[in-house]
Formats: structure tokens, C-alpha cells, sequence
């Protein structure tokens, strides 16, 4: 089991890194970075765009915090994984206000007859102070430490009035251009301090980031908490 395990997690690593290869070439690496933030905003502005698909707005509204992972890699064969790096962005329950993003790098497991692979596009709102906290330890598993569940769609539609009672975080997904709920249990996450390093200079916790006020938010950076902010009402 392990050696299966082992090598659905190579071959979704090597994945990335080919993926990497072909489209970062001649890219400083904060340049890629930057770029990952720009792919989560095209992600956002597209699935806000699809009124019957995006967000409640008033989840966003309340929510504390939101990952959006692009490409996330996704396959195997009997045992599948997935793979992928993305950003998070905590909300401020006073003022309202988005901080910068910080890096982070999400693996899981399914189980079941499964062949082949593809790229899908995630997004979580983290509804609750406690969920967004979770995301300051050096791993949270989905499910397992915090409450995941298929997230409610329809940009004007309301929100249960017991969300909060319901899941820490509300998960959405894209893939082939269609935007799904997606149960993420099993999905692990953690910092990538390394990657917060590259983007923002200097050695940071996610905490520092997301909570501390250590670090501007890059002009990238800015359109996304500005298009959360429009969304966000």
C-alpha cells in the first residue's frame, strides 16, 4: 500500500513540475507566483459571472476567509491523489477587509475504480473564525479537523441561516469549464513557506501574513481583495 501510495504522489508531483516547466520558462519565480494569483482571480470573476453557479454573496459576505487553488492535479488508478498549490485570504469580521495571500499546498486521497487524470480549479470559503485559524497550523486535514461540504450555488441565492452549524468550509469546483460542489474530505493542507518567502522577501508564518499585517499586498495581489470586496456585498 505504501509503495502505491508513493508513487500516486510521484507521479501527481511530477505532473506539476512538468507543468511548471512548460509554462515558467524564462519567469522569475515570484513572477509565477504572481501569476497564480492572476489564475485565481480569472477562477473568482468566472464563477461570479455565472449567476447560477457562483457564490451566495452573502456568504461571501460573512465569511472569514477564502483558498482558491487553480490546477489542482487529480488521477490514479484505484487509488487516486491529489495535488496542488495555491493561496488563501483571511477576512477581517470587523471591517470587512481582505488581507494578502498567502501560499499554500494541498494534497489528498480517494479511493474507488478511478483511471486517468485532469486539472481541476477549487475554491473554499471558510466560513467560521475557527476554520480560519486551523489553516495557521502546519497541517489541517479536511473532514478530519475541520467540517467540509459541498458549498450552496446561485450568486443571489440565500444561504441556510444554520451554514455555520453545518461546515467550516463551503468547497466549489471546476473542471472542463463546469462549476460543481466537491466534498474535499481527506484533503490535507499546509503553508508553503517557501513559496511565501519567493513572493513576499522574507521569512513569514502564514499567521503574519494572513493575520499580522507584516506585508503589503503586491498590485496582483490588490485586484484580487478588490474583486472579493465587490463581490463580498
Amino acid at each position: 500500500m505504501k509503495k502505491i501510495l508513493g508513487l500516486v504522489w510521484l507521479v501527481l508531483f511530477f505532473m506539476s513540475i512538468v507543468t511548471l516547466a512548460e509554462t515558467g520558462k524564462e519567469k522569475t519565480e515570484k513572477e509565477l507566483l504572481d501569476e497564480k494569483i492572476l489564475t485565481a482571480l480569472d477562477i473568482l470573476e468566472e464563477m461570479m459571472g455565472m449567476p447560477d453557479n457562483a457564490i451566495p454573496t452573502d456568504l461571501l459576505a460573512k465569511a472569514s476567509g477564502i483558498a482558491i487553488f487553480p490546477g489542482v492535479l487529480s488521477g490514479g488508478l484505484m487509488i487516486g491523489g491529489r495535488y496542488g498549490k495555491g493561496i488563501i485570504l483571511s477576512r477581517d469580521p470587523k471591517t470587512g477587509r481582505w488581507s494578502p495571500p498567502a501560499f499554500y499546498t494541498l494534497k489528498g486521497l480517494s479511493y474507488g475504480l478511478q483511471v486517468g487524470g485532469q486539472a481541476i480549479d477549487l475554491i473554499m470559503v471558510i466560513t467560521t473564525e475557527r476554520g480560519m485559524k486551523a489553516f495557521l497550523e502546519n497541517k489541517i486535514t479536511l473532514g478530519g479537523d475541520l467540517a467540509a461540504a459541498a458549498g450552496p450555488m446561485g450568486r443571489d441565492a440565500s444561504a441556510d441561516t444554520d451554514w455555520k452549524l453545518k461546515a467550516n468550509i463551503f468547497s466549489y469546483s471546476r473542471s472542463k469549464g463546469l462549476f460543481l460542489g466537491i466534498s474535499l474530505k481527506g484533503v490535507a493542507m499546509s503553508p508553503d513557506n517557501e513559496a511565501n518567502k519567493k513572493y513576499y522577501g522574507k521569512e513569514l508564518t502564514a499567521e503574519e501574513i494572513l493575520f499580522g499585517q507584516k506585508v503589503k499586498a503586491t498590485p496582483s495581489a490588490q485586484r484580487l481583495i478588490e474583486a472579493l470586496g465587490t463581490y463580498a456585498k
